[in-house]
C-alpha cells in the first residue's frame, strides 16, 4: 500500500501510435508486468470527470513509443463500484479519448483460471485486438498443475504468453507483440455472451486446457484455518499489528540517533561557518531544527511502509479484511470498507481514494469519516518523539515493551473509534442494506524483494516530498513568524531569557497566546497552541516546531527528547507533565491536521459539507478526549504521589 499525492502527474508527455490497456483481477499480476513493460516510467493522474486514478507508461518496442494504461482491478466488465465502471466505460471509449483504446492485454491468474475466463470472454467479445497473459504459472506448476498454452491460444484464438512477472520470464515475448496491435490474430467466434452460454464455455476451456487441477493448495489451506478462524483469527491479528510497533522502536533507534546526529553536527557546523546570525539563525533553528527534527523518524516510517507492503503482497491482508468483515456486518460496514481502513495506516490519502471500491455510495462516504481516525504514518513522528522521552522503556512481559504496548494502544484506540464512529453513521444519516461481501483469498506466496522495497519506497518518497515542500515552507514561515517580535525584551534578561521571552512575545507565539483559553484545560501552554496551529498543514510539522523552539532556546547540545524533559513552566513546572503529554497524545488521535486529506475528502465526495463535517467531529472528539486524558492522567499521577509520601 503506497502513500501518493491525488491527482499528481510525473513524467514526461507520451507519444504514442497505440494506445493498449492493461486489464487484469486484483492481485493476478498485473502491476507487476505493467512496471517490468514500462520500467516504472509511469505518470499518475485522474480520468477527465472522474476521481479514479489511471496510472499510463510508455513502453518502447522497434522505435515506437506505445501507451500502456493500467486500468483498475476488476473482475468482471459488469460493474458494481466506481472503479470497476471505469474499466467498462474505457474500454467502451466513454472516457479519455472517446475512443476505446487500440488494443488489449487481459492478465489470467494461472491459479484461478475458472474466474478469470469470465474477464477474458467479455473483454474478447468487445472485438479488441487482444493478449493474453497467463501469470502465475510457477505457483500452478508447484501444486502440480499446468496449462496447455497451445490449447488455450487456439481455442481463445488470440496469442497467449506465459509470464513470471517477478523473474521476467515472458516478459520480452509480450513486449514484442506491442508495435503493431493490427497484426495480432483474432478470435473467429467470440465467446458467448450469455451467462448461461458463459458458464458452458468456461467449462469447455477449462476441461481443454486445464491438465492435472489441485485439489487445493495445502499449505495454504491449513494456515488458512487458523488465520480465517473467528477468534483465533482476531487475535493474529492483534498479535500482528503488536509486533509493528515493538519492531518500530527497537529496530529503528539506531537509525533514528544516527539521523539526529547528522542534523546536529550540521547546524553546529552552520552556526560555526555563518557569519550572518539571522541566516545562521534560519538555517539551523528553522530548517535543519524544523525538517531535520522530523527527518529523523524516517526510520519508522519506513519500518512502517515496509510491514505494511510485505503483508500485502505475502498475502495476509486480504485474510484480516475477511477476519474483520464479520465485525464490520455489526456496525453496518463490510470486508471492502475495512480494506480502506488498512490502506489509511499508511496514509489517509490512498485510503480515501480505495474506497472506490466500495459498491455502496453511503459505505464510501461513512468509510471516508472515519478513515482519518485511523493512525497515519505522519502521526509516527509525534507518537514515537514523546513515548520515547515520557514513557519508560521497560519490558513488561518477555520481549513486549512499555513503549511498543502505549503504541499499539494509540492504534487501537483510533482503530475502534472509527469503529463506533461509523457505526453510528450507519445507524442514522449514511443508514442502506449492507451488499455481499466477496474477496478473493490469494495464495500465500513470497514476494519478490524488488517488488517491496519499489512499494515501500514509493511511499517514503510522498513522505521526503512533503517533508521538502509543505515542512520546509511551514518551517521557514514559521520561523519568520518567530522572529518578529511584538515587544521588545526587557534588559535584565540574560540572552537565553530574552531568547525565550522574544518567542513567546513574536507575533506566532502571541497568537499561541491568544487561543490558551482554548486549550488551557488539556494543559497546553503557548509552545504546543503554536505547534499545534501550524501542525494544520500537516501533522508532522508539530514536531518540526518543537523543534525549532529546541533549537532557538536550547543553550547545548541536548536532542529535542532531552529538552522537552527539561522544559519548564516559569513557575517551575514542567511544560510537559504526564497529564499534557497523555493529551497530546489522544488529540493527535482524534484530530483531523492535514489538507491532502481534507482536499483528497472534498474532492471524493464532491462537496464541502462532508470534509467540514469531518474537521469539525474530529476537533471536538480531540478536544473532549484530551481533556479527560489530562484530567485522569494527572489524578491518577497526584494519587501515586501522595501514596508514595504516605508509605
Amino acid at each position: 500500500m503506497s502513500c501518493q499525492e491525488p491527482a499528481e502527474s510525473t513524467g514526461a508527455t507520451l507519444t504514442s501510435q497505440a494506445r493498449i490497456a492493461l486489464i487484469g483481477s486484483p492481485n493476478a499480476g498485473k502491476t507487476t508486468l505493467f512496471n517490468q513493460l514500462t520500467g516504472l516510467r509511469a505518470k499518475t493522474g485522474n480520468y477527465p470527470g472522474v476521481t479514479v486514478s489511471r496510472r499510463t507508461g510508455a513502453a518502447s518496442v522497434g522505435g515506437k513509443t506505445v501507451t500502456i494504461e493500467d486500468l483498475p482491478g476488476t473482475y468482471s466488465l459488469s460493474p458494481v463500484s466506481p472503479d470497476e465502471q471505469v474499466v467498462a466505460d474505457v474500454l467502451n471509449g466513454q472516457l479519455v479519448e472517446a475512443e476505446p483504446p487500440d488494443a488489449a492485454i487481459v492478465v489470467m491468474d494461472a491459479t484461478t483460471v475458472e474466474r478469470s475466463l469470465i474477464l477474458v470472454g467479455q473483454v474478447l467479445d468487445l472485438g479488441l485486438p487482444t493478449i493474453v497473459v497467463v501469470t502465475m504459472v510457477d505457483e500452478l506448476a508447484d501444486r502440480g498443475g499446468f496449462i496447455d498454452k497451445a490449447a488455450l491460444q487456439s481455442i481463445l484464438g488470440v496469442p497467449v504468453i506465459e509470464v513470471v512477472g517477478t523473474k521476467g520470464i515472458g516478459v520480452d515475448d509480450v513486449r514484442g507483440l506491442l508495435a503493431d496491435p493490427t497484426a495480432w490474430p483474432r478470435p473467429v467466434i467470440t465467446p458467448p455472451a450469455d451467462p448461461a452460454g458463459q458458464a458452458a464455455w468456461i467449462d469447455s476451456v477449462l476441461e481443454s486446457v486445464l491438465h492435472q487441477p489441485p485439489a487445493g493448495h495445502k499449505k495454504t489451506a491449513a494456515i488458512d484455518r487458523a488465520l480465517l478462524h473467528p477468534v483465533l483469527g482476531v487475535v493474529i491479528f492483534f498479535l500482528v499489528m503488536l509486533t509493528f510497533f515493538q519492531v518500530i522502536f527497537t529496530v529503528a533507534k539506531p537509525l533514528q540517533d544516527w539521523i539526529s546526529g547528522l542534523f546536529d553536527d550540521a547546524g553546529t557546523w552552520v552556526e560555526e561557518n555563518i557569519a550572518w546570525e539571522p541566516l545562521a539563525s534560519l538555517i539551523s533553528d528553522g530548517i535543519l531544527g524544523g525538517v531535520g527534527t522530523v527527518l529523523q523518524f524516517l526510520p519508522q516510517i519506513l519500518l512502517l511502509f515496509l510491514m505494511i507492503s510485505f503483508l500485502e503482497n505475502v498475502g495476509y491482508m486480504s485474510r484480516a479484511a475477511l477476519v474483520m468483515d464479520r465485525a464490520m456486518g455489526k456496525i453496518g460496514l463490510e470486508g471492502r470498507c475495512f480494506v480502506s481502513l488498512l490502506s489509511s495506516y499508511a496514509c489517509a490519502v490512498p485510503g480515501i481514494m480505495s474506497t472506490r471500491t466500495i459498491p455502496s455510495s453511503r459505505d464510501r462516504i461513512a468509510t471516508m469519516m472515519v478513515a482519518p481516525l485511523m493512525t497515519c504514518s505522519a502521526r509516527i513522528p509525534v507518537y514515537t518523539l514523546f513515548i520515547a522521552a515520557f514513557v519508560p522503556a521497560t519490558m513488561v512481559w518477555g520481549p513486549i515493551g512499555l513503549q511498543g504496548l502505549v503504541l499499539f494502544g494509540l492504534y487501537l484506540l483510533g482503530t475502534l473509534s472509527a469503529l463506533v464512529i461509523a457505526g453510528i453513521l450507519k445507524r442514522t444519516k449514511l443508514r442502506s442494506d449492507k451488499l455481499p461481501f466477496y474477496m478473493e483469498m490469494p495464495p500465500y506466496r513470497m514476494p519478490g524483494a524488488r517488488l517491496v522495497l519499489t512499494q515501500c519506497w514509493d511511499s517514503c518518497k510522498y513522505f521526503l516530498r512533503k517533508a521538502g515542500t509543505i515542512i520546509l515552507g511551514t518551517s521557514i514561515l514559521l520561523w519568520i513568524l518567530l522572529h518578529i517580535p511584538v515587544v521588545t525584551p526587557p534588559p535584565e534578561l540574560n540572552e537565553q531569557q530574552a531568547t525565550s521571552y522574544q518567542l513567546q512575545h513574536s507575533v506566532a507565539g502571541s497568537v499561541g497566546r491568544a487561543v490558551e483559553p482554548v486549550f488551557a484545560p488539556l494543559g497546553f501552554n503557548w509552545e504546543i497552541n503554536v505547534a499545534l496551529i501550524a501542525s494544520m498543514s500537516a501533522r508532522e510539522v508539530f514536531v518540526s516546531t518543537l523543534g525549532q523552539f529546541t533549537a532557538a532556546q536550547s543553550d547545548d547540545d541536548s536532542d529535542i527528547t532531552t529538552s522537552l524533559q527539561n522544559d519548564t513552566n516559569p513557575d517551575g513546572t514542567p511544560v510537559y507533565s504526564p497529564g499534557t503529554v497523555a493529551a497530546i497524545l489522544v488529540f493527535f488521535v482524534f484530530a483531523l491536521q492535514c489538507m491532502s486529506t481534507i482536499a483528497v475528502m472534498r474532492r471524493e465526495t464532491n462537496s464541502r459539507r462532508w470534509p467540514l463535517f469531518a474537521f469539525c467531529y474530529m476537533f471536538a472528539l480531540a478536544w473532549v478526549g484530551g481533556f479527560i486524558a489530562n484530567t485522569v492522567v494527572t489524578a491518577m499521577t497526584s494519587w501515586a504521589l501522595i501514596a508514595n509520601v504516605s508509605m
